[in-house]
């Protein structure tokens, strides 16, 4: 076997995940949705959900990861020759996924900056909501195709930041997660404690942690807290894999995926006490959106101009805020590259940097499409499709490679390899990966999907031909993804090209 990058200790792995798994999501999705399903109860609900399935299925990726030394698509090729398609989606998924999430990160580079504007704005909360629409032109449909100078300038630095923190592969992630996933957790508890030093900061703390016991009959609140354990986790995105590949042999997964999952749902939690508390002390807890875009970039700007009579006050936090959302963005973006860096580095057996090069340049080139005026409009509809139907249709079929076409209880010798004060119950994993985590998420299709046609109308909320082409075009190509590759290896094989061999090899 060639020889492949590492990690350069146990620590940078583990921030390296954590880095990863934490991200937008968890400051302003995991507080949106925790206010709409009664919060404590939300809170309960998805740490249920995080023991039943992100735990189980997060030690799976990295386990299968570490044995083969590959990552999605030659991983999954590994347990299953058949299967190798359903790695290729999660990477061609992922590579959709972080065209626009590194527009949504130029988008926030473009905040940090328009937060200087706050300081002239006390008290004028009509006024701050207008300052992203502002500076990114956005006409908030899909029409308007002319690229705003700032927007096109913060997407240049937003990819070169990005390139920069994963050029080297593991060597260089490891050198910046020590930066990009303390520093944020530094600027939540700054934010936490202005938060709840500010009168009607209890309201909000109470709406957060007192649990609501009717919401538990809600069927969407089970549905949206298993959403969001996949979606805050980094899996069924290639991720995981790719960060696996590079793990040594003799790393304690057991123990370390509990570390990650853990620091996730801290920080999701730490997350939503800034924001309720915050809301709660401006007279705005009816405001806050399970919206992501709607929080972040209009409704949290009018909470920064009533934080206190002081401009210059109200610009440090916003700042802060913004410089936030910088760190948890960063690592959670360049993790996405490098999980399909290394899928088709390993494919094709291509020079990892060059390989990264490529992928940067192509996604950026096609992330312009988000830096139009229209550019927010076209992220909602992909974001849908890749979210709530591609993601959640390969996290299933995952599911079904490894519990039903292998031999699940070969996985869990790996994940309690090295296991010493905690091994991971048969009865927990093997329960989750052949049962619970299937059901579950194919449940959760089916409800995205009852919730499109029949709720919705088949209708997304934008123009037909918009939903056809960022919605179910990008998808099938996303499914599709496996079988291109299949055809590129056998023109390949022609001129000489011959696949790596792939095997799971049983150890004495």
């Amino acid at each position: 076997m060639e020889k492949r990058d590492s990690w350069a200790s146990r620590s940078t792995f583990i921030l390296a995940s954590v880095g990863s798994a934490v991200g937008l999501g968890n400051a302003w999705r995991f507080p949106g949705l925790a206010a709409k399903h009664g919060g404590g109860t939300f809170l309960v609900v998805f740490l249920i959900a995080m023991f039943a399935m992100g735990i189980p299925l997060l030690m799976m990726e990295l386990s299968i990861a570490r044995k083969l030394h590959k990552g999605a698509a030659e991983s999954l090729r590994g347990i299953n020759k058949k299967m190798e398609p359903v790695g290729w989606a999660a990477t061609a998924n992922a590579f959709v996924i972080v065209t626009y999430y590194a527009i949504v990160f130029a988008w926030i580079l473009l905040m940090v900056v328009g937060a200087f504007k706050f300081g002239h704005m006390t008290g004028d909360s009509a006024a701050a909501k207008g300052v992203f629409e502002s500076m990114t032109k956005t006409t908030w449909d899909v029409v308007g195709y002319t690229i705003p100078i700032p927007v096109l300038i913060a997407a240049i630095v937003a990819w070169g930041l990005m390139y920069y923190c994963i050029r080297d592969g593991a060597s260089s992630v490891g050198a910046v997660v020590k930066y990009t996933v303390l520093l944020p957790i530094a600027l939540l508890l700054i934010l936490a404690v202005k938060g709840c030093t500010m009168p009607g900061a209890i309201d909000g703390l109470k709406m957060l942690f007192i649990p609501k016991l009717s919401a538990f009959a809600d069927a969407s609140l089970w549905i949206d807290a298993t959403g969001q354990v996949f979606y805050s986790l980094s899996i069924m995105m290639a991720i995981m894999f790719a960060y696996g590949s590079y793990l040594d042999s003799a790393t304690n997964l057991a123990e370390d995926c509990c570390i990650i999952a853990f620091s996730d749902a801290a920080v999701s939690v730490l997350s939503a006490i800034v924001m309720f508390s915050t809301m709660g002390g401006v007279g705005m807890l009816d405001e806050i959106s399970d919206s992501g875009i709607a929080t972040a970039f209009l409704i949290y700007p009018q909470a920064i101009v009533n934080l206190t009579s002081n401009g210059v006050v109200n610009v440090i936090f916003g700042v802060i805020f913004y410089l936030m959302l910088v760190t948890l963005a960063i690592d959670s973006a360049f993790s996405i590259v490098e999980g399909v860096s290394a899928s088709v580095s390993d494919k094709f057996k291509l020079n990892p940097k060059k390989t990264t090069i490529g992928i940067c340049t192509v996604a950026g080139i096609i992330s312009l499409i988000y830096c139009t005026r229209a550019g927010l409009a076209w992220l909602d509809i992909v974001d849908n499709w890749t979210n709530q139907i591609n993601l959640i249709l390969i996290g299933v079929l995952e599911c079904i490679t490894v519990g039903w076409m292998f031999d699940p209880n070969k996985v869990l010798k790996q994940v309690n390899k090295n296991a010493d004060k905690f091994k991971m119950p048969k009865w927990w994993f093997i329960t989750s990966v052949k049962y619970i985590s299937p059901i579950a998420l194919t449940t959760l299709f089916v409800w995205n999907l009852y919730s499109l046609f029949v709720i919705k109308g088949g209708h997304y909320g934008y123009a037909f031909w918009a939903e056809f082409i960022g919605g179910w075009c990008v998808s099938a190509l996303v499914f599709a993804s496996g079988f291109i590759v299949k055809l590129i290896v056998k023109v390949k094989q022609k001129r000489g090209f011959v696949e790596n061999e792939v095997e799971w090899i049983d150890e004495d």
